[in-house]
């Protein structure tokens, strides 16, 4: 990421923010509500189109084409396929209700032309049985919890193998007790070697989880450093003015 900037109206959401991930790290995004985490998630895949600033993935700016010192905007359309090396897991599941689980997972392959439907339902299935859901292939949205719609979202994001995996708040719409389920698949694919970056207000997940804690304020990332220099030894007053309300 670099100098992402984006306001909304007259009021500047995303501040000049730079961050470079190496490949494969975990990444946790933390902070107050309203600090700019959830939209510079959304920034990173231009589900929010930054003012100015871009984002690379391994050296491509996403959305735009370097012609020489110049960087040309791509037709939507191109802009889809880059998107496509990043996966998305939103606060609300957002699955397609008159679809199966299975169905919902094998959909983006079969849709992008990456997969033909026989092959992107057997990948799906695959995908289903690591999030333990082999049992709920057949089933609909409305016949899960929250946290089983939540591992169907996580399996239908995996399916274009992306490159990143984006996670906005995966837990915030789960009541406690379907927290933990949602939490055990995502520290399984952090150890798979995906790279990862999750906005959460589970602060204890991000400690044992996480490579990198960056915590942002006002539109700004105040911090960043390993778990251990962030939780143990933060550097900056309002980081750990935060930390201390939350620990």
């Amino acid at each position: 990421m670099r100098h992402l900037t984006k306001s909304f109206g007259a009021l500047r959401v995303l501040d000049d923010v730079s961050l470079q991930l190496p490949a494969g790290s975990v990444t946790a995004i933390i902070g107050p509500s309203g600090s700019g985490k959830s939209t510079l998630l959304r920034s990173i895949n231009r589900l929010e189109r930054a003012d100015s600033g871009f984002v690379l993935i391994d050296g491509e700016v996403l959305g735009y084409r370097r012609e020489g010192d110049v960087l040309q905007e791509l037709k939507e359309s191109e802009t889809l396929q880059r998107r496509a090396t990043l996966g998305m897991v939103f606060q609300n599941f957002n699955l397609f209700p008159h679809l199966t689980a299975l169905q919902n997972v094998a959909e983006a392959p079969v849709a992008t032309g990456r997969a033909t439907r026989a092959v992107a339902e057997s990948e799906a299935a695959a995908l289903l049985a690591r999030v333990g859901l082999s049992d709920k292939a057949e089933s609909y949205p409305r016949q899960l919890s929250g946290g089983q719609q939540q591992r169907v979202a996580i399996a239908r994001a995996m399916a274009l193998r992306p490159r990143v995996l984006l996670f906005d708040e995966p837990t915030s719409a789960l009541d406690p007790e379907l927290v933990k389920e949602v939490l055990d698949v995502i520290q399984a694919l952090a150890r798979s070697g995906t790279t990862l970056v999750i906005v959460t207000h589970e602060i204890g997940f991000a400690r044992e989880v996480a490579d990198r804690i960056v915590f942002m304020e006002g539109g700004r990332i105040v911090e960043s450093g390993t778990p251990e220099d962030i939780f143990n030894n933060p550097q900056q007053p309002r980081t750990a003015a935060f930390l201390a309300k939350v620990l």
